[in-house]
């Protein structure tokens, strides 16, 4: 049985002021949650993900980066390295991400090279794919999320759910008043599924986590969750409340617990 996975992308919000008041209401709070079978995770800003894996050791609320470098070392200025994150125990990176293919113009190749530096360290990547509004309307999700998989995990071996999550975030959905519903997120959630069992087999697809990232809040979570193959949520904006993440949190435990 998997997990649900409730994951907050903080993107460039909060201070460390702001982020530390956050990590240690929602930690304090998850002492006192049933856990079982759901996994909270938040991903800060690159400068405070050292000072929360120290602060925060042992905590049941885990740490992403929000991205990192393909490169191992080097003269890249500003680049953050798989083995740093590694250095500070990160378990969980975003790679991919629509923001990133679009303000960066990262291209599955390049999101490829940074899951096989993650894999290489033993951290999981946390893998975006998703179609654009365009590409929507012409009728070529299905084309766009097969073709970003093909790309990003051409000849990568994975034997194992630790080795990667997937969140598919239907870009058009985001920030355009538009919003999927729970029979077209589950719509491309299975197609998901079925290329991992193609790719790799039946029994791996039924294992690897994948995330819902489109507009997510508590007003939703639960109608999205409850679709055989949702396993939770990457959340931007709903998730830098810490009431508001709680919530998310308590509707993933009603239904994985009962």
């Amino acid at each position: 049985m998997r997990d649900f996975i409730i994951a907050g992308n903080w993107k460039m919000n909060k201070d460390l002021s702001e982020a530390r008041s956050f990590i240690s209401e929602v930690s304090s709070s998850l002492k006192d949650k049933n856990m079982q079978g759901v996994t909270a995770i938040v991903a800060p800003a690159f400068p405070f993900l050292g000072v929360f894996a120290e602060e925060f050791e042992g905590s049941s609320l885990k740490l992403s980066a929000q991205d990192v470098s393909k490169h191992e070392k080097g003269a890249f200025t500003g680049e953050v390295s798989a083995a740093m994150l590694k250095s500070i125990s990160l378990p969980y990176c975003i790679i991919g991400h629509s923001e990133r293919r679009s303000y960066h113009a990262e291209d599955d190749a390049l999101i490829r090279e940074k899951l096989l530096a993650l894999a290489a360290v033993g951290i999981t990547p946390i893998l975006c794919i998703g179609e654009s509004l365009a590409e929507r309307d012409n009728g070529e999700t299905e084309k766009v999320i097969i073709s970003q998989l093909e790309g990003c995990l051409n000849e990568v071996d994975i034997s194992s759910e630790s080795e990667l999550i997937i969140a598919y975030e239907p870009v058009w959905a985001i920030g355009t008043g538009r919003t999927a519903s729970g029979e077209q997120a589950q719509e491309a959630h299975a197609l998901i599924r079925r290329w991992l069992t193609q790719r790799y087999s039946a029994e791996l697809s039924q294992k690897i986590c994948i995330l819902y990232g489109g507009s997510m809040k508590p007003e939703n979570i639960e109608g999205l969750i409850s679709k055989p193959d949702i396993d939770g949520g990457l959340i931007g904006g709903a998730s830098l409340e810490a009431a508001s993440f709680l919530k998310m949190i308590d509707s993933a435990i009603k239904i994985k617990n009962g």
